[in-house]
């Protein structure tokens, strides 16, 4: 017998603090890492969706680029459907589009709006998620309506409201379609000289256009009134 017991310290009786070998200590909380995982994943998706629309998105080729096993991309959202509804959530920055738009002279809304967009579109945080609803509209029910929603019921809306007309959500969806237009020109199709061209020349050419339609005469006076309302100002 030697001069203490096994797993104890010598002469005090009490366990020496080592671990029988083999045995790990018992892990709590969220296995580390798992933030991290789902973040790629997340990134990965908005950037295959981007490319591909959701119909040519793959839960395998999202989870290539994110240097994951395919299996844990169902793990953490279960199926392409909700993997896309994730990753295409709009950030709250496009909310600050609105105050700075409507923050100037009114009659140089439209262009406002043109450059705060463009800006938008041009982060390399936001396209992706423009591209991905846009490419995936035709051809997934809940890419349309998140499309729809962003034509008839998000910022363009909200400023088209701002402008104190009563035909506001015929206006923002003018506006809209507008822009969309513009974006599948520019970084879909990339029709050039529209995808080459330098923002500010896009924003002078397109300003104006936007201008009317959220204050100027929509042609009331041919059909219908349509909002034959004086520009602000």
């Amino acid at each position: 017998m030697t001069g203490a017991a096994d797993g104890q310290a010598a002469g005090t009786g009490q366990p020496s603090g080592r671990r029988p070998a083999g045995r790990r200590p018992a892990r709590t909380g969220r296995r580390p890492g798992a933030s991290d995982t789902r973040d790629r994943i997340l990134v990965a998706a908005r950037t295959a969706f981007g490319e591909l629309g959701f119909e040519g998105a793959t839960i395998r080729d999202v989870a290539g680029r994110a240097g994951v096993d395919p299996a844990l991309v169902h793990h953490y959202f279960g199926t392409k459907q909700r993997l896309f509804v994730a990753a295409m959530e709009i950030p709250r920055d496009v909310a600050t589009v609105i105050p700075r738009a409507l923050d100037g002279p009114p009659e140089e809304l439209g262009e406002r709006i043109a450059r705060n967009v463009l800006e938008l579109w041009d982060s390399p945080a936001m396209r992706p998620l423009m591209l991905g609803i846009v490419r995936s509209a035709a051809t997934d029910p809940v890419a349309a309506g998140m499309f729809r929603q962003v034509l008839a019921e998000g910022p363009f809306l909200a400023m088209a409201q701002a402008t104190d007309r009563p035909d506001a959500d015929l206006r923002a969806t003018l506006v809209g379609t507008q822009l969309v237009g513009l974006a599948m020109a520019r970084y879909i199709v990339k029709v050039d000289p529209i995808a080459s061209a330098d923002r500010e020349v896009l924003v002078r050419a397109i300003g104006p256009t936007l201008q009317r339609y959220l204050t100027g005469d929509l042609g009331g006076d041919r059909g219908g009134d349509l909002g034959g309302a004086e520009p602000l100002g």
